[in-house]
């Protein structure tokens, strides 16, 4: 996780300079843009604090290792499911959801029952049926 650690120190080091400098160019007269800048900052802070804690603790991975090969990492990443049709649905729930915060609530509702109804299906795909692991 050093290399995670430098990424997010690297950037909390661009962006509070930078907030000085929007500052400075706008005579503070424009509050948000320095704020904003600020804020990213301290978030860069706080995830490069915790990477890097979490970094010592956990011993070295392989992209920790300059000489470090590619088969060294290999092993399962996980199961995907090459022939699932239920994100479709999902992704259509959570189009139906997004038009419902601009139409109205009701439709919102109605995009989260079929959203939670797609995500139980996906969820449980492989528990009943031909696919049954």
């Amino acid at each position: 996780m050093k290399i995670e650690y430098k990424l997010f120190l690297i950037l909390a080091m661009f962006f509070a300079p930078l907030g000085v400098i929007y500052g400075y160019f706008t005579h503070w007269r424009e509050p948000v843009g320095p704020a904003g800048l600020f804020l990213s900052s301290g978030l860069g802070l706080m995830i490069a604090f915790y990477l890097g804690v979490t970094g010592r603790r956990l011993p070295e991975r392989p992209e920790d290792n300059p000489a470090g090969e590619i088969a060294e990492q290999e092993g399962e990443y996980g199961f995907f499911s090459p022939h699932s049709w239920w994100p479709l649905p999902l992704a259509a729930a959570a189009a139906v959801c997004f038009l419902g915060l601009a139409v109205g609530w009701w439709l919102f509702i109605i995009g989260a029952t079929f959203g939670v109804v797609a995500l139980v299906g996906w969820t449980f795909e492989y528990f009943k049926g031909p696919h049954a692991v």
